[in-house]
């Protein structure tokens, strides 16, 4: 598990931005194991991620179609690696990384899809392309973001880091760091890689609970 987000609502109004595209409200559907937590599958279409190295770059939808089919509720892609030391990737690299792959998963699927940026330009053409929320690892600290999340009238994923994106993986601590574990203390949503292991532990814990 990377991380176990707490989604929030952005309710911030800002009229410099009326000229902003209209974006729908988008309700989340019910989890697919009954109970919750939602399951969050990651995808990473770069060539240089610490987590899978980026190797779903050239079969970035049919993956993400694969992990809906394994049990996730939501897909998250991203197209700038937070791994140490990676460098910096602007604004119209990024953008031309995800919308493609967003774009042809929104024809493939009405499943959610979140953008995992921390760049609010990313984050509007992201959701103008088909996703559905944004997952902001800065946590709408960057310039502008606040502004753009109001605008957008989505679902905002706030995540937590120790440090800041180049740095949060050099010596993180956490007590809790188990999908299972989260889930256990009341997590609503869990981000994972391993979508249908985490999927399967999930639904053994739940038939314990009944």
């Amino acid at each position: 598990m990377r991380g176990t987000p707490t989604a929030r609502q952005a309710c911030v109004r800002n009229p410099a931005l009326t000229s902003a595209p209209p974006m729908n409200k988008f309700t989340l559907p019910p989890p697919k194991i009954a109970g919750g937590p939602y399951i969050m599958g990651v995808l990473n279409v770069t060539p240089d991620s610490f987590s899978d190295g980026g190797e779903h770059e050239q079969a970035a939808a049919p993956h993400a179609l694969a992990m809906l089919e394994a049990g996730a509720d939501i897909v998250d892609i991203g197209g700038e690696s937070t791994r140490p030391g990676a460098a910096p990737v602007d604004d119209g690299q990024e953008i031309a990384r995800v919308v493609p792959v967003i774009a042809a998963l929104r024809a493939a699927t009405k499943a959610p899809i979140s953008i995992d940026t921390m760049k609010p330009s990313v984050a509007m053409a992201a959701l103008q392309a088909g996703a559905s929320m944004w997952n902001d690892v800065a946590a709408l600290q960057s310039p502008g973001a606040l502004e753009t999340a109001a605008a957008a009238q989505r679902p905002v994923i706030l995540m937590h880091m120790q440090g800041e994106p180049r740095t949060m993986q050099n010596d993180p601590r956490y007590d809790d760091a188990a999908a299972l574990l989260a889930a256990q203390n009341g997590a609503a949503m869990v981000r994972v890689h391993d979508v249908a292991e985490t999927v399967q532990a999930l639904k053994v814990w739940r038939a314990t609970q009944r």
